[in-house]
């Protein structure tokens, strides 16, 4: 393997551990460290995620980054996740997001368009078209994207936890003109 696979192999190990450091904090609410390192840190050997020997070291090195960034907070000996750490979980369980497909489709189309200000724009611009055609919408024109089922929930979290809500729209159509690539895209031919 080459530098650079060995290098975005160890990258995507740590974000991972990340993710699973953050989910635990999140989950018990507050977490304290001597709870953490057993379970996560079993957890994390079991899966593979972390190499073998040095197993609590790198947990509570990750820990303690996460709480440099502002993430967590380290109190009375217990971790607790920060506004900025909900934030940043909510960002990563979006990016994984799937919509469940009904097995039927009501022939009715669901669009979302947005135009977002120029103050936000750049990173969130990139964040939301990656979110889009990662769960499988369809862009119809720059920001301009389609889905044939329902998707309003993911809507709802991208207009809260993006600040977009007045600048996004969620339309429900009974018909888009030449609406024929759209329906083979989405495998809808009937």
């Amino acid at each position: 393997m080459g530098d650079i696979e060995n290098k975005n192999k160890k990258r995507r190990r740590k974000e991972n551990l990340q993710k699973i450091i953050l989910n635990s904090v999140a989950t018990a609410g507050i977490l304290g460290v001597g709870l953490m390192a057993p379970n996560v840190i079993g957890a994390l050997g079991k899966l593979g995620i972390l190499p073998n020997p040095r197993r609590k070291e790198y947990v509570s090195s990750s820990a303690s980054k996460l709480v440099k960034r502002g993430l967590m907070k380290f109190e009375n000996g217990y971790y607790q996740l920060t506004r900025d750490g909900s934030r940043i979980l909510r960002r990563w369980e979006l990016a994984n997001y799937r919509l469940s497909k009904p097995k039927r489709w009501d022939h009715k189309w669901r669009m979302v368009i947005y135009d977002i200000s120029e103050k936000k724009k750049g990173k969130i611009r990139r964040q939301i078209f990656d979110l889009f055609r990662n769960v499988g919408f369809y862009r119809l024109q720059d920001s301009i994207w389609v889905y044939p089922y329902d998707c309003e929930d993911i809507v709802g979290l991208l207009k809260t936890d993006f600040g977009i809500g007045k600048e996004t729209l969620y339309i429900i159509a009974d018909e888009i003109e030449n609406d024929k690539h759209l329906r083979e895209h989405f495998g809808l031919m009937t």
